[in-house]
């Protein structure tokens, strides 16, 4: 028999059905124009032009921050720690007590993010769990930096910590996707008002030049990274790809684990990193880490170790770019989505799924600023793309390739606003086909509500299309109307495409 690609194990925990909101394709539609509404009558407000808030620019993604950051043009070797973001906020300083404190090393910043998804189409007959409906879902998101050369002497060394409370839940479900969230805001956090997701030491030499980081940490907040991807909404692109997090041992936020990484600038533009990172079993599961305050080491299995090497160009002195290609190989015992121990299929054996250890995925990224308004490196369209390939054997995804448009200030009046367009496409490993096949022909003994993945039927290949426009409606507040269209959700044919309008909010208050 031919050796078949990959997906996750067939008998991967199901994950419970969370609190839905059902309502009409009317309420969908009079909640999206009311959202719509409140963002157009946010034009006339005045607007701070010298340090608008937009979405790329959040306390959550500081570790891609710096990774996107080169080097300045006049360099020296003085030891420092980088300067902390400060996005635009409500209250900027705080009442006067977080002024004082950032000008004595410590930087706190709390925001806000929300997302509604409503679906306007109605889901497939015949499957009496799915229905038309609408969700909420968000967190409340802290971040605390400190700078211990300043405070303490200690040259080039800061900690880092950030912790989130995530509220709701997500639209796809009730049209049975469970490959792509229509809100990314969702899950992994274990419904709490604290979770921890980072907590870390970074040391920062030869003027930026290396830069070490240990701790508790996630490995997708430095490697196939980008702080762009968060101008949308919908989870296959939101955070990152899909795709980058499909093994179970991969900390992507808000899950974090015990590693390190290091990172160096051999010339500006250029950067080279690797680490190590602990694949640990149940990550975004509520037996251990509903909190993320968990330090030992018993669901340790292995490690990951990535590389990725990086080019940041910045053509004509006005358009940025990253470039960026990368690998990762791991050492954990991930299951065989197709094959038993005995070589032959485990839907026919019944038997446990071959383990495999020495896994390896690999991605390349880049986006790329092709239109400068106004001369400014900050506002202009930008094109971003990239294609991200699973080893088959132990992979649901088995590769994923996306495209997105994103053009801020692309009206004269209104410098921060941004227009963004996504296309993402997913496709299913070979392994996850021929179970799923298999488990079909013999539905008597497996039944739909047994095939992997929450199947219900062959998962192929999947899309999602999202368009929206985020408004800067005031000093630290965002409002982001927005579609979204899945297309074969889940990855199944047997299942109707989905339309949805949504609104995304982002509050910075300090």
């Amino acid at each position: 028999m031919t050796k078949n690609t990959a997906a996750l194990c067939a008998g991967k925990a199901r994950l419970g059905w969370a609190s839905l909101h059902p309502g009409g394709w009317r309420c969908t539609i009079r909640a999206a124009l009311a959202t719509t509404t409140m963002a157009m009558a946010s034009l006339g407000l005045s607007l701070s032009t010298a340090q608008a808030q937009v979405m790329d620019n959040y306390l959550e993604a500081q570790p891609e921050i710096r990774v996107a950051t080169p080097l300045p043009p006049k360099h020296d070797d003085t030891i420092t720690v980088p300067p902390f973001i400060t996005p635009q906020a409500v209250f900027p300083d705080g009442f006067g007590v977080l002024s004082w404190l950032r000008k004595r090393g410590v930087n706190y910043l709390l925001s806000n993010t929300n997302e509604f998804a409503g679906a306007i189409t109605k889901p497939t007959k015949g499957f009496a769990e799915y229905k038309q409906g609408s969700s909420n879902a968000g967190q409340t998101a802290m971040s605390l930096d400190v700078n211990w050369e300043q405070i303490a002497g200690a040259q080039g060394f800061a900690t880092h910590v950030i912790t989130v409370g995530r509220y709701g839940t997500t639209a796809n479900r009730m049209f049975g996707d469970w490959l792509n969230h229509a809100s990314e805001d969702y899950g992994g956090g274990g419904n709490v008002v604290v979770h921890l997701v980072t907590a870390y030491g970074e040391e920062t030499l030869f003027g930026g030049r290396l830069s070490v980081a240990v701790g508790r940490l996630g490995e997708m907040a430095n490697f196939e990274s980008s702080p762009l991807f968060c101008n949308f909404q919908n989870g296959s692109m939101c955070g990152r790809p899909k795709a980058a997090t499909d093994n179970p041992y991969v900390s992507g936020y808000p899950g974090a684990v015990w590693g390190g990484r290091i990172r160096g600038r051999p010339q500006r533009f250029i950067y080279l990193q690797t680490g190590a990172y602990a694949a640990e079993e149940g990550i975004y599961g509520d037996a251990q880490h509903r909190t993320g305050f968990k330090y030992n080491g018993a669901t340790i299995h292995g490690a990951r170790v990535p590389f990725e090497a990086g080019w940041e160009p910045i053509f004509n002195d006005e358009l940025p770019g990253h470039y960026k290609v990368g690998a990762v190989w791991m050492h954990a015992p991930t299951p065989d989505n197709c094959l038993s121990a005995t070589g032959r299929p485990y839907a026919l054996t019944g038997a446990r799924p071959l383990m495999r250890k020495n896994t390896y995925s690999a991605w390349f990224m880049m986006d790329q600023q092709l239109v400068s308004h106004d001369h400014s490196q900050k506002r202009g369209l930008i094109l971003m793309s990239g294609f991200l390939y699973n080893e088959g054997d132990v992979a649901l995804r088995n590769w994923e390739t996306y495209a997105a448009l994103i053009d801020r200030g692309m009206f004269a009046g209104r410098p921060f606003d941004t227009f963004g367009i996504a296309f993402t496409y997913e496709r299913m490993a070979r392994g996850v086909q021929r179970t799923e096949a298999l488990m079909l022909q013999g539905r008597h003994r497996a039944p739909y509500g047994f095939l992997p993945n929450h199947a219900t039927g062959m998962q192929r290949h999947a899309s999602v299309l999202e368009v929206n426009y985020a408004v800067h409606a005031a000093r630290g507040f965002i409002i982001q109307p927005l579609f979204e269209y899945f297309i074969r959700p889940n990855g199944q044919g047997n299942l109707r495409n989905a339309a949805l309008l949504g609104c995304k909010t982002m509050v910075e208050i300090f």
